[in-house]
């Protein structure tokens, strides 16, 4: 994937004006603690320079995943088409940029977030994008701890925040983003604690009388729950030049691991099944390890002689919903 030549000529020049030092030094740390599993005491983000480097090393990883997840979405509820965004925790706007990407129907985008510095380097990245919904977006300040209503919207994004918060606050903050949303995509680290976040998320979703349309075929508990294996998928992003030196990372690309879940107050029907890992190929054999709505995790042989489904099985990729000729359309 390739982020918007727009969006990473706005990073260069945000970045231009903080030493590249101390824009360094900003991203070990960040690295650091978005390692560490235990909530964060404080805002993570807290300098120009912290928010920043972000900005630098982390949008486009976000970027790719929720444009990843969104799009695995739009495969099972073609008929969507969104005309507003509220993207909860969206800091510098990855999200708004990726959600306007894939659905040209929006209008109007709020993004909220607990960080002023982000959402100022937010609105300046957007100022000159192409997308109408990305240049009049509004940046609202928040607290997620203060309870307040959000509003709802067609479409509620709330990627890589949850991490930040108590179980407690979590759950409070995925069932107020429900109120009032068509759909709600919470997007979280390919971790197990990501996982296991996804999971409380999901159950929040369906308590609040959504349907889970994507990446789950199914409503009843995660086969994945009570062992050891969890629910994670991957997009690869090609890292631009300021990307590399920053990480100091010698590819040309980086692979993000993330979980997710996206729920609907519309009937739009799940995947008959989904490819849980990449799929094993071998001649004249592949070996899916997919996920199904009545079996749980299963494995799936396809072999030459089945011809146009081992066609299929050769193209299919890790997150791919299985079998293709299953899709649904609305």
């Amino acid at each position: 994937m390739e982020l918007p030549v727009e969006l990473v000529e706005a990073l260069d020049r945000a970045c231009a004006g903080v030493p590249q030092r101390q824009l360094a030094t900003s991203v070990d740390r960040l690295i650091s603690r978005y390692r560490d599993p235990r909530p964060a005491a404080a805002p993570i983000l807290a300098s120009t320079a912290d928010v920043t480097a972000y900005a630098a090393y982390r949008m486009p990883a976000t970027w790719a995943a929720v444009h990843s997840a969104l799009e695995r979405f739009a495969e099972q509820a073609p008929g969507f088409r969104p005309e507003t965004l509220l993207d909860v925790g969206g800091g510098t706007g990855a999200a708004l940029w990726a959600a306007s990407e894939l659905f040209p129907s929006l209008a109007e985008a709020t993004v909220l977030d607990q960080v002023d510095e982000a959402l100022l380097l937010g609105r300046k990245l957007a100022a000159d994008a192409t997308s109408a919904a990305v240049r009049s977006a509004v940046w609202r300040r928040t607290s997620f701890a203060a309870q307040e209503a959000f509003g709802g919207a067609d479409l509620v994004t709330i990627s890589y925040v949850l991490s930040e918060l108590s179980e407690a606050d979590q759950a409070d903050l995925v069932a107020r983003a429900a109120e009032g949303a068509e759909v709600v995509a919470v997007i979280e680290p390919g971790t197990p604690d990501g996982h296991r976040r996804i999971l409380s998320a999901r159950d929040v979703l369906i308590e609040a009388g959504l349907t889970v349309v994507a990446p789950c075929p199914h409503q009843q508990m995660c086969p994945l729950a009570a062992g050891t294996d969890w629910c994670h998928f991957s997009t690869r992003i090609n890292r631009t030049s300021l990307h590399r030196r920053l990480k100091g990372g010698e590819l040309g690309h980086e692979d993000e691991k993330f979980s997710y879940v996206i729920a609907s107050r519309t009937a739009h029907a799940p995947a008959a099944g989904r490819i849980l890992r990449h799929p094993l190929k071998r001649k004249g054999l592949v070996t899916l390890e997919v996920c199904t709505a009545d079996d749980g995790v299963r494995q799936t042989l396809v072999s030459k002689r089945q011809g146009e489904s081992y066609r299929e099985a050769r193209d299919a990729e890790w997150g791919d919903t299985w079998p293709p000729s299953r899709r649904s359309a609305d």
